[in-house]
């Protein structure tokens, strides 16, 4: 399938899909945490100095476009809709569906396409694993410079808050 043919048939369809080298790829879907976890991040990210969106369509390359659980950049590095140049950070969050196989995938072809920052958030385990130049993810403390336990945190407060209503 062309990026063209692609692009008429999955543009707005949801659930989302991605196109991973002319096969187009359904996300699975998310679930309240996740989601929630996509929101904790995005606002620490904002809070650091990035600006950071939620799924949306990385266009840097013809032959995959991802959209990762959460993309961030220094001000004023995204220039129209989409990025078509290397973000910054790129994280992905586990969700019960995902095969860890495919999460692989993505981060080879995501440090392929020059993104420095790539993470993966274990919601289950809590933990976040970065993306080493070995090819391999590593457990890490730090998302950028966000210690992980503020996330936890921060997930722990905003969760129990709902629970407790």
């Amino acid at each position: 399938m062309t990026l063209e043919q692609f692009d008429r048939q999955y543009a707005n369809q949801k659930p989302y899909f991605e196109y991973w080298f002319g096969t187009p790829v359904q996300k699975t879907m998310p679930t309240w945490i996740h989601s929630l976890l996509q929101k904790i991040i995005m606002r620490l990210l904002d809070d650091a100095g990035y600006e950071s969106a939620a799924e949306v369509k990385l266009k840097i390359s013809s032959e995959f476009q991802p959209l990762p659980d959460v993309a961030a950049v220094f001000p004023g590095q995204i220039e129209g809709p989409y990025p078509t140049r290397p973000v910054e950070v790129v994280v992905e969050i586990l969700s019960p569906d995902d095969q860890f196989s495919e999460v692989i995938s993505k981060c080879r072809f995501y440090s392929g396409l020059g993104i420095p920052n790539i993470y993966v958030v274990d919601p289950q385990a809590r933990r976040v694993l970065s993306w080493e130049s070995s090819e391999s993810l590593q457990p890490t403390g730090h998302l950028t410079s966000i210690p992980v336990v503020d996330i936890w945190s921060e997930l722990d407060r905003r969760y129990l808050a709902r629970s407790l209503r």
